[in-house]
């Protein structure tokens, strides 16, 4: 059974940072580009980051170029996104998936909240 888990989440105040993770299992997703999404409360999920096998090809959003980091060890299986300047906006659930997504693997994802 194919799973992504994410942790790392939590509450964190206004330019604050926050390291969240994905940890996948039942299959390898070393050939897949994998990307971070989120959805805030009332909107539709987006992804925010995504890196290719290389690692040479990563893409963000542009609401998140410049602080946040998207990373990836496939010998480990593990997907990770390095969050700094955390703003307000920044509050969503996290998750991680390929891209493009597969409805099958979505997982439980990991509460952000940047409040003061």
């Amino acid at each position: 059974q194919v799973q992504l888990v994410e942790s790392g989440g939590g509450l964190v105040q206004p330019g604050g940072s926050l390291r969240l993770s994905c940890a996948a299992s039942g299959r390898s997703f070393s050939t897949y580009i994998m990307g971070w999404y989120r959805q805030a409360p009332g909107k539709e999920r987006e992804r925010v980051a995504s890196i290719d096998w290389t690692k040479r090809d990563i893409v963000y959003a542009d609401s998140v170029k410049g602080r946040f980091t998207i990373s990836r060890d496939s010998a480990q299986n593990m997907l990770s996104l390095q969050m700094n300047t955390l703003k307000p906006e920044d509050t969503a659930i996290y998750y991680c998936n390929p891209v493009p997504a597969r409805n099958a693997y979505w997982g439980q994802g990991t509460q952000v909240t940047v409040s003061s």
